[in-house]
C-alpha cells in the first residue's frame, strides 16, 4: 500500500493501523468480486476490527470504498515511479507503462483486479497513474515529442487502452502478455504522433524489472 508519514504515537498508531486494516479488506473485497453491497459487519470481520471502529474512520461504505480505490490506484502509480525514475523520454515512459501494466497482472493481481473493475471512472482522477500521465503527456506535447494537441483528450485515450489491457490480461491469461503490451504500446506511441519505426524501437526497449 502507498506510505505516507508515520504516525507519531501509539493511539495514531492503532488508529492508522484500523484504518489501514479496513481499506485493505475493501481491496480485497473490491478484487474479488468488485460488490460494494457487502455489510459493514462484514468488512469489520474481514479486517479483524469491532463493528464499532468503522465509525470512527468513514462515514458510509461508500467513502471506504472510494478510499480502497484511490489507494490501490496510488499504489499502482507508486509501483512506476522508483522503476522509471531514470527515463526522460516520455514517449519510452508511456510505453513501459503499458507493459509494466501487463506483468502486474502476475505480480499485483489484487491491486490489477482492482484496476480492472473501477478504473474507469478514474482516468481522469488526481490520483495514481493518470495524473502521472497526464504530466508526461503535457511534457510530451510542449517538448514536439508527441502531436496530440489535447493532452486530456490523449489521456482518455491512454486510459480506455490500459484498461483494455487489464481485461485482456485476466479474461484471456492464454495470450502473451508481454508481446500484446508491447504491441499496444507500439500503437499508442504512433497514435501519439511518433513515426513508426521510432514508435517500434521505443515500445521494445528494456524494462526495469518490478519490486
Amino acid at each position: 500500500m502507498p506510505t505516507s508519514a508515520p504516525p507519531s504515537n501509539r493511539f495514531e498508531r492503532r488508529r492508522a493501523e484500523t484504518r489501514g486494516a479496513l481499506v485493505r479488506a475493501a481491496r480485497q473485497i473490491l478484487a474479488e468480486t468488485g460488490d460494494t453491497g457487502a455489510s459493514i459487519q462484514a468488512i469489520a470481520e474481514r479486517a479483524d476490527v469491532g463493528f464499532g471502529s468503522f465509525y470512527n474512520h468513514f462515514d458510509s461504505k461508500a467513502e471506504l470504498f472510494e478510499a480502497a480505490v484511490v489507494d490501490a490506484l496510488e499504489e499502482f502509480g507508486q509501483n512506476f515511479d522508483g522503476r522509471l525514475a531514470g527515463i526522460d523520454d516520455r514517449a519510452e515512459l508511456v510505453a513501459a507503462g503499458f507493459r509494466l501494466s501487463a506483468r502486474m497482472a502476475d505480480s499485483h493481481p489484487e491491486l490489477m483486479q482492482v484496476l480492472r473493475r473501477r478504473g474507469l471512472g478514474y482516468i481522469h482522477s488526481d490520483n495514481g497513474l493518470a495524473r502521472r500521465a497526464l504530466r508526461d503527456l503535457q511534457v510530451g506535447i510542449a517538448s514536439g515529442r508527441f502531436t496530440t494537441l489535447d493532452p486530456t483528450v490523449a489521456l482518455s485515450a491512454l486510459g480506455g487502452a490500459l484498461l483494455s489491457l487489464v481485461e485482456l490480461r485476466f479474461a484471456r491469461p492464454e495470450v502473451d502478455g508481454d508481446e500484446a503490451s508491447t504491441n499496444l504500446a507500439e500503437m499508442v506511441l504512433r497514435m501519439l504522433g511518433l513515426p513508426a519505426d521510432d514508435a517500434h524501437e521505443v515500445a521494445r526497449r528494456p524494462l526495469p524489472e518490478l519490486a
